[in-house]
C-alpha cells in the first residue's frame, strides 16, 4: 500500500459515453496546479507518476465499463484512500449510445445481440447496467464513498458541473478557456443505416491483424470507408433508407422500466452522499 498522506488523489473512472472524452480533453487540462494523468498518454505509467510527482493534487481520468471491477481492484491495492468520481447516464440512453458507437465502428449486429434483456446473452450483460453494483465496487475497494455525478446534469448546466468537480478538488480553472462544443460527433440514424448497407458489400470492421504494418493499413482502409460513408449519407434523402429504427423504441422502454429502481437508488445515493459544497 503506497497511499501518500500528503497527496490528494482523485480518480475519474467514467463511465464511457458520459462525456468522458470531453472532460479529459476540454476541462481537466484547465485545472490549475494539478498533476493530470490522461487516459491515453499517461495512464499506463500511472503508478510511476504517482510516486514521482511533486504535485499535491493529482487527477486521474480513465473511463471503464466491463473492466471496472478488475481495474479498480488493481488500483485500490496500492491507493485505497483516493476519491473516486463516477458519471452515470440513465440505462436506456447509455446502452443505446454504446450500441451506436459499436455500430459506427463497423460491428453491424442487431441491438438484441448487443444487449439482450430477455435472455442475457448479449455483449453487454444485465449486470453491466446495474449501476448500484458499480457504486458497491467502489465502496468495497476504497475507503471513501464515490462522488456520483450525472450526464444529464452536465448537458443541462456544464459550467456548474465543472465548478462542482473543481470545488471538491479545491482547484481553480479559467472558465473563459472552456470550449463547450462537443468533442465527438453523434451520427444520425440515416448515417448509421448507410453504413449498414455498405457493410453488406465491404467490411467496415477494424479487425486485428498480426503485423503492425497490416494493422495500420487495415485501420486506414476501414476508416476511409466508414467516414466517407457517414459523410456522404448526410446529403442523401431520407426516402432512400428504411423507416425501421436501429433500436425499436419498445426495447429501450423495456430497459428503462427494468432498471427504474436502480436508477432511483443511484440518484438517492448521490443526494445523500455527495459533498455539499457552496459554489461562488
Amino acid at each position: 500500500m503506497k497511499q501518500a498522506s500528503d497527496k490528494q488523489i482523485y480518480f475519474h473512472v467514467g463511465l464511457s459515453k458520459t462525456a468522458s472524452t470531453y472532460l479529459q480533453e476540454r476541462v481537466f487540462p484547465l485545472f490549475e496546479n494539478v498533476e493530470y494523468i490522461h487516459r491515453m498518454y499517461r495512464y499506463n505509467k500511472v503508478f510511476d507518476i504517482l510516486s514521482e510527482t511533486n504535485k499535491k493534487i493529482i487527477l486521474i481520468s480513465r473511463e471503464f465499463d466491463q473492466q471496472f471491477k478488475s481495474e479498480l481492484k488493481r488500483f485500490a491495492a496500492q491507493y485505497p484512500d483516493i476519491q473516486v468520481f463516477i458519471v452515470f447516464r440513465r440505462q436506456d440512453s447509455w446502452i443505446a449510445s454504446q450500441y451506436r458507437r459499436f455500430f459506427k465502428n463497423g460491428h453491424i449486429i442487431p441491438f438484441t445481440d448487443f444487449f439482450d434483456l430477455k435472455n442475457d446473452k448479449g455483449m453487454f450483460t444485465k449486470k453491466d447496467l446495474d449501476f448500484s453494483n458499480y457504486i458497491n465496487t467502489v465502496e468495497k475497494y476504497f475507503t471513501k464513498k464515490p462522488v456520483v455525478l450525472f450526464y444529464d446534469d452536465l448537458r443541462k448546466d456544464p459550467m456548474a458541473f465543472f465548478d462542482y468537480i473543481a470545488s471538491i478538488m479545491g482547484v481553480k480553472y479559467d472558465k473563459k478557456k472552456v470550449n463547450l462544443k462537443s468533442k465527438h460527433k453523434s451520427y444520425s440514424e440515416k448515417q448509421l443505416k448507410a453504413l449498414k448497407a455498405v457493410s453488406k458489400i465491404i467490411s467496415t470492421r477494424k479487425d486485428n491483424v498480426k503485423y503492425p504494418f497490416l494493422y495500420q493499413f487495415k485501420r486506414f482502409y476501414t476508416n476511409l470507408i466508414r467516414y466517407s460513408t457517414l459523410y456522404v449519407a448526410k446529403i442523401l434523402p431520407e426516402s432512400w433508407f428504411s423507416s425501421k429504427p436501429l433500436i425499436e423504441p419498445n426495447e429501450l422502454k423495456a430497459v428503462k422500466e427494468y432498471y427504474a429502481e436502480d436508477w432511483k437508488a443511484v440518484n438517492e445515493y448521490a443526494k445523500k452522499n455527495n459533498p455539499k459544497i457552496k459554489i461562488d
